[in-house]
């Protein structure tokens, strides 16, 4: 994977090179840019697809301050990415922790966004029992590791037909999720600290797709259609039997939904 320095950090990154409209697509909590690997291998060539490790997953730095990691930081390393590349604006995608940052990136650097791609996500901040609930999860990998909590997440963010039925798909999460204690715990930190975005919904003006599996425990689809109500124009697609992670678990209609939509902005 190629590589770039942003600051103190060093952004690994995947790049399909493909002639088309240049997509960023910003992976989930606890995972990395390989779990990409579906929409890359299927619309990589159609479209420049770029996928970032963010810092502290993956092949990326990862700081031992868990106050280095916030949606703004994240926002930041991602602009010094399209810097890198020479890129002035892509349509930007984000699934989950993705689509957090990818509110805070449409707020620092609104001309960036030619479109936007919502995947099981949500606007509202934490509560404060999910603030609670990422704070023992910190704990936890500090102190026993982070293979209980994979263990632990691969459950809760997956559907039960993906954990009954696609066995491959069940292991390949848990090694996407593979990834540093340092990023774990930044990550929960950007995460319980993200500021509300609920009143940020009406303002987007770009074209916008909002993708949510019909099965997400975590995201379910009522905040999705939250978000879609409050977003002028927007497209939502409910995935049937997908969970939290819906690119991996059906990834041919996560693919034809997100085809569909930059098909239109060709």
């Amino acid at each position: 994977m190629p590589s770039t320095s942003i600051g103190d950090i060093q952004l690994d990154y995947r790049d399909s090179g493909g002639d088309g409209l240049p997509v960023l697509l910003v992976h989930a909590f606890p995972l990395n840019a390989g779990m990409w690997d579906p929409q890359i291998a299927s619309l990589g060539d159609r479209y420049r697809l770029i996928a970032p490790d963010l810092k502290g997953f993956g092949a990326s730095s990862a700081p031992d301050d868990p106050g280095a990691y916030t949606m703004g930081s994240y926002s930041e390393e991602l602009a010094g990415l399209l810097d890198h590349l020479g890129l002035e604006s892509v349509v930007l995608v984000g699934l989950s922790l993705g689509g957090y940052i990818a509110f805070e990136f449409l707020r620092r650097f609104p001309g960036r966004v030619s479109a936007l791609v919502l995947a099981d996500s949500r606007a509202e901040a934490d509560p404060p029992e999910g603030v609670a609930k990422r704070t023992k999860q910190q704990a936890m990998v500090r102190d026993e590791g982070t293979a209980g909590l994979i263990e632990a997440l691969v459950g809760a963010l997956s559907s039960e037909a993906t954990r009954a039925g696609k066995p491959d798909v069940v292991a390949r999460l848990k090694e996407l999720m593979d990834n540093p204690v340092a990023g774990f715990v930044g990550g929960l930190e950007a995460m319980k600290k993200r500021p509300d975005s609920t009143d940020d919904l009406a303002k987007i003006e770009v074209p916008t797709l909002i993708i949510v599996g019909e099965d997400d425990a975590v995201t379910p689809p009522d905040a999705a259609r939250k978000m879609h109500e409050h977003i002028g124009g927007s497209r939502l697609v409910v995935i049937p039997e997908a969970g939290h992670l819906s690119n991996i678990e059906t990834p041919e209609v996560f693919n034809g939904a997100l085809a569909d939509f930059l098909a239109d902005l060709d």
